[in-house]
């Protein structure tokens, strides 16, 4: 109850004590019209709450900085009385995401359909729901609310660019024997037959065994002979900087107004430049073939083992979105504990902001057993009050580890090419 209800239910009190201490009969139907009104007003309020369904229906549970998340809703009312005015707010912790709507005139068996397109500038995994009804009266007396069941999530994957022509820093990595292991992918390395399992593509069928024995049979595949790559990812809190930052796009107007044209600009953080920058590459190397793992030391320590193909590239992404610079560990000790795994042969790129040159002389003596590194530095002083990358890239470059440098504003299609010079 508002207050101006209170205020009614205190008149109603009054009136009728008064009445019956003064016997004065316009005080008793003062009593009866007010207990009337706030009867009806009550039936009012709940009459719009009761019968009311809302359905929310996503195309998808997934979505990418830069990119729309579209979503569509239903509210019926399945009663016999109409709807005065309806408010529907939703609780969802996407960033802008405003479905929430005010409905009023809603017929008996009627049904109220509206879309909601919402532009993902932030990375991470988002509750979508849940949706409250809520409704008064037309004296201001009664404002009530219901809590709808139902919750679901969004993840939203780091912003990616397009690396078409990434040329491997360390060459293509090629070369040795066969690792002897299985895999379901298609490679040019057959490792012999096996019995038809339902799923097989024709590309996988060897059609001679097939016509010997009179039934399907499967080839199979093992690795080629090339090397994983790793991408580890600092996120060591302190060395990460940011500026304050406006979202340079209005994206407040109808959806229509907004294009797909403008390249979304990523927030001034060194950390959301690192993790676009892993995205990336990852989603290029794999594209290519290769066999990528990550580790990072953020929340806590997150490590996936290198493969290929579409499905690591989701785990991939799901990781990223969440990950955050909340670390503790120093870019040297994750080198120093996580790389003495990796085999000779091995790629490694270091996608850091640490202006800190201990690293580089860990990160040579992971070069010295035959790991092919290169890095990704990114210049935290273009971004705040930081010291200077220089002395990093220089002490990279003079071991022969290539490099290249991200400074705030750049294309990142463009540095992560290595330049030779960094």
């Amino acid at each position: 109850m508002l207050k101006q209800g209170w205020v009614a239910l205190g008149l109603l009190v009054a009136a009728v004590i008064w009445a019956m201490i003064t016997s004065w009969r316009l005080l008793y139907h003062v009593s009866y019209a007010l207990a009337f009104i706030l009867v009806l007003s009550l039936l009012l309020t709940l009459n719009d709450l009761i019968g009311v369904q809302v359905a929310r229906l996503s195309r998808t549970h997934r979505s990418q900085v830069g990119k729309h998340f579209d979503e569509e809703f239903t509210l019926v009312n399945r009663g016999w009385f109409p709807k005065r005015w309806l408010e529907v707010r939703d609780h969802s912790t996407l960033p802008g995401h405003r479905a929430g709507r005010v409905i009023s005139g809603l017929g008996p068996r009627q049904r109220y359909i509206w879309a909601v397109r919402t532009y993902c500038g932030h990375r991470g995994r988002f509750r979508l729901g849940p949706l409250s009804l809520h409704s008064g009266d037309p004296f201001g007396f009664f404002f009530l609310s219901r809590r709808l069941a139902g919750e679901g999530e969004l993840i939203v994957y780091p912003y990616t660019v397009d690396l078409p022509g990434l040329q491997l820093p360390f060459g293509e990595l090629s070369g040795g024997t066969a690792m002897r292991r299985r895999t379901q992918h298609v490679t040019d390395q057959v490792a012999g037959v096996r019995e038809y399992v339902h799923g097989d593509s024709f590309n996988r069928i060897h059609w001679k065994s097939t016509a010997r024995v009179g039934r399907l049979i499967s080839k199979e595949f093992e690795l080629e002979p090339v090397t994983d790559i790793w991408l580890y990812l600092d996120l060591e809190q302190h060395m990460h900087v940011s500026a304050p930052w406006a979202e340079e796009m209005d994206r407040s107007g109808p959806a229509v107004l907004w294009g797909e044209h403008r390249t979304p600009p990523l927030p001034p953080s060194t950390a959301e430049y690192a993790v676009s920058a892993a995205a990336s590459l990852a989603k290029q190397l794999l594209s290519m073939g290769r066999a990528v793992g990550l580790v990072a030391y953020g929340q806590k320590r997150e490590v996936m083992p290198a493969d290929r193909g579409p499905r690591q590239l989701v785990k991939l992404l799901e990781a990223l979105a969440v990950l955050e610079a909340r670390g503790t560990v120093p870019i040297s000790l994750v080198l120093e504990a996580e790389a003495r795994h990796l085999h000779r042969g091995t790629g490694l790129i270091v996608i850091t902001p640490a202006f800190d040159v201990e690293w580089v002389r860990v990160a040579q003596a992971v070069g010295m057993r035959g790991v092919r590194l290169a890095a990704v530095l990114i210049a935290g002083e273009s971004f705040a009050p930081a010291p200077s990358i220089a002395p990093v890239q220089a002490a990279l470059q003079s071991s022969g580890i290539l490099c290249t440098v991200v400074r705030r504003g750049d294309d990142l299609a463009e540095r992560l090419r290595f330049p030779a010079g960094g």
